[in-house]
């Protein structure tokens, strides 16, 4: 997760509510080198993926800040100790579960 400065570079056209706010204030990352939290390939054993991961799962609001990354589609960077395919794929699943609950369920 980068600092304020990224989140507010990357949002300077939208408008970001208090709750995003408040999570960003209380995380472990702020202040650290934001290109910590965008190393050069994802893969599960990169030693900067693994430093990242371990600043996010200090982080208080680890949850908070991995809810908005899936929610905003967040392509590239570790968020919330998650890497953008594991972020795709919490996607595809809470999509999944969301029709199957919202699908007509055969009558008799």
């Amino acid at each position: 997760m980068p600092d304020d400065r990224w989140f507010r570079h990357r949002n300077a056209d939208t408008e970001v509510g208090d709750a995003a706010r408040e999570w960003l204030r209380e995380a472990a990352c702020v202040g650290e080198d934001p290109e910590l939290f965008f190393p050069p390939t994802e893969r599960e054993t990169d030693p900067q993926v693994a430093q990242a991961r371990a600043v996010c799962r200090r982080c208080r609001v680890m949850l908070a800040c991995r809810s908005w990354a899936v929610e905003q589609g967040e392509d590239t960077g570790i968020w919330g100790a998650t890497t953008a395919g594991q972020r795709r794929a919490i996607s595809r699943e809470t999509r999944s579960r969301t029709y199957r609950r919202a699908a007509p369920r055969p009558g008799p």
